[in-house]
């Protein structure tokens, strides 16, 4: 394998040599071949005055010409070997006067395979009469879809033209920039002028109908699914001018939500202009919209300040979950934040557990030489990170003292992309009081220790206190007694303190499965819509083996692929022997229908690439 960037370990690009400033995609949207093809021009800058080469990520790209646009010159151009994880380098030989600045136009086309994006039939989408495609570029997918330098160091601005089938509606991570008909064929054109790394470009081409939600945001999906997103996403603009207060201005201009088919693997992706969503948090009752209150931080932490790899990627999600548990405690109260954080303190606990406290990936800081970064991607960086920020707030003070500093180091770093050391500088530099203070802080074992952090916040929980007596009480009820529960307990409760209570449950032995009947029984536990309850109600019956519940699950996990609930699942239905071999078979039915990266995850959970 040719040696990796020395920067960025998930990288073959050298913009220490030669850097890409801008881009500008033209591209054509083949649904019978599903692929993408088209022109990327590259506006690219010599750092070294005796580089020669410009040097690529690609995976699986088709490269037809490559050649300087301004004078039409062919250049010459060499693909390197493939790696499964890296794809392969693009080596492209620079023309030979001394100019500083180049146009190179690279004409080529996607792979049917491209891990990027998710090609639907009709059949799999809402509506059931037109194709369907959007992409997932985080962390490393755009290489194949772009030829570009596919490191988060490296930011731009980009604009687009996207030729599409007529009736078809095309987005991208950029603002709107007018759109015209050429014979059956609708072409979009897009503009990205904030500089921004290549795992945020995005495109979504669909049947899609938009509604105003705010007066910079609109909500996009299917006919099927647009009132109700319109319903669950009003405050959009609310949870905007809350981080905004937090955080200083938003510099994006529009704020839009796509609300994607089920396939979709993530909870959200922070797409500049353009979040998409899950239609999993189409509660019904707008209790899991909190989850665009994260979307809406990334704004500023990750978008506007970057890890500058993948390696210091709690920079983007440690940040963002603070900043996001901020959000909430202003609206919904404060107790609502230490609540929040008590969920995520157990759900890093039990990823751990899954991985194993001393797997080096657990670290906040992982090493990432040779290592595909959806390998990493867990709640680590998410609640790691954001329990050190936390303890850093404490260290110096509380709330009030350090969101000034949350709010500088935003506007010292914006559009720069910066590693865990660089924070850390700026902290004592801001802090330059408390000097003592930081320098008693392990950062070694902060950053570098698998397992869980050295040291466990004392958050406030009283909202967990119901949670925590009706959980004791369903865990010590003798069967042999009468039922002690009443129908309206959890009526009592709020979405999330049912959540903290079921995930509660799921820390006991597993309870005997006539409890779980009467459970369900009384609460009505099989028929709630709340997907972060279902799926914890799913697990429980899986922990105490209830076979009911598996048919349910096994459901649960093909109607929909957000990881967050489908490796879970299917891990615990490997570890269930009796059920393994059903797993493994609906999996392999389904995965054609799964995005690439939770296939490639979930094909590893259940230990089918050994």
């Amino acid at each position: 394998m040719k040696r990796l960037s020395p920067a960025d370990p998930n990288s073959y690009s050298r913009p220490d040599q030669v850097v890409v400033s801008s881009l500008h995609l033209n591209w054509d949207v083949d649904f019978s071949r599903k692929i993408v093809s088209g022109t990327a021009t590259l506006t690219v800058e010599r750092k070294q005055d005796d580089a020669v080469h410009l040097i690529l990520d690609t995976r699986d790209l088709t490269i037809k010409s490559v050649k300087d646009e301004e004078t039409g010159q062919v250049l010459q151009y060499a693909m390197g070997e493939a790696h499964p994880n890296f794809g392969s380098d693009l080596k492209i030989v620079l023309p030979s006067d001394a100019k500083k600045k180049f146009k190179i136009q690279i004409e080529y086309e996607t792979s049917p395979s491209c891990s990027a994006l998710q090609w639907l039939a009709p059949e799999q989408t809402a509506g059931k009469q037109h194709p369907y495609v959007f992409s997932q570029c985080q962390a490393i997918h755009c290489r194949s879809l772009v030829p570009c330098q596919d490191s988060p160091a490296v930011k731009i601005p980009y604009t687009a033209e996207v030729s599409a089938p007529s009736g078809l509606v095309v987005l991208m991570s950029a603002l709107r920039d007018g759109q015209q008909e050429k014979e059956n064929r609708a072409v979009y054109r897009f503009r990205q002028p904030v500089p921004m790394p290549s795992y945020l470009i995005a495109i979504a081409v669909g049947a899609l109908e938009s509604r105003k939600i705010g007066p910079r945001s609109l909500v996009w999906s299917e006919k099927e699914y647009v009132e109700k997103a319109e319903f669950e996403f009003s405050e959009t603009e609310t949870m905007l001018k809350t981080a905004e207060s937090l955080c200083g201005d938003y510099v994006w201009g529009q704020y839009d939500l796509l609300i994607l088919p089920p396939s979709f693997p993530y909870g959200g992706m922070e797409n500049p202009c353009l979040t998409f969503v899950t239609p999993t948090l189409l509660a019904g009752d707008r209790s899991l919209a909190d989850v665009v209150a994260h979307e809406i931080t990334h704004s500023w932490t990750g978008n506007l300040v970057t890890n500058s790899n993948w390696q210091d990627f709690w920079l983007n999600e440690g940040f963002t979950k603070f900043i996001e548990r901020k959000i909430v405690g202003r609206l919904h109260g404060e107790k609502a934040r230490p609540f929040s954080a008590l969920g995520g303190w157990k759900d890093l606990a039990d990823a751990i557990r899954t991985r194993g406290e001393n797997d080096p990936l657990t670290c906040l800081i992982p090493d990432l030489t040779g290592v595909d970064p959806d390998d990493a991607f867990s709640t680590v960086p998410y609640e790691k990170g954001h329990t050190l920020l936390w303890y850093l707030e404490t260290l110096v003070g509380g709330p009030s003292e350090f969101e000034p500093f949350l709010k500088a180091y935003l506007d010292k770093f914006k559009y720069q992309s910066i590693t865990s050391e660089v924070f850390r500088s700026f902290l004592f530099e801001y802090f330059v009081d408390k000097k003592n203070v930081f320098d008693a802080v392990d950062w070694q074992a902060w950053w570098h220790t698998p397992g869980m952090p050295p040291i466990e916040p004392q958050f406030d929980d009283s909202l967990a206190v119901v949670c925590k007596t009706l959980c004791k009480k369903w865990v010590e009820w003798d069967l042999a007694k009468d039922c002690p529960f009443l129908k309206d307990d959890l009526d009592k409760m709020s979405s999330n303190q049912r959540r903290e209570w079921l995930a509660l449950l799921l820390e006991e032995d597993a309870l005997p499965i006539k409890k779980l009947e009467k459970m369900n029984e009384l609460y009505n536990m099989s028929s709630r819509n709340n997907a972060e309850i279902k799926f914890r109600w799913l697990r429980l019956g899986l922990k105490a083996h209830w076979k009911e519940q598996a048919d349910e699950a096994l459901k649960f996990v093909t109607e929909q692929g957000r990881m967050k609930y489908v490796r879970p699942i299917y891990r615990d239905l490997y570890d269930w022997e009796e059920m393994r071999q059903q797993a493994i078979a609906v999996y392999k039915a389904n995965k054609d229908s799964m995005m690439h990266v939770a296939a490639y995850v979930v094909t590893k959970d259940l230990h089918l690439n050994e």
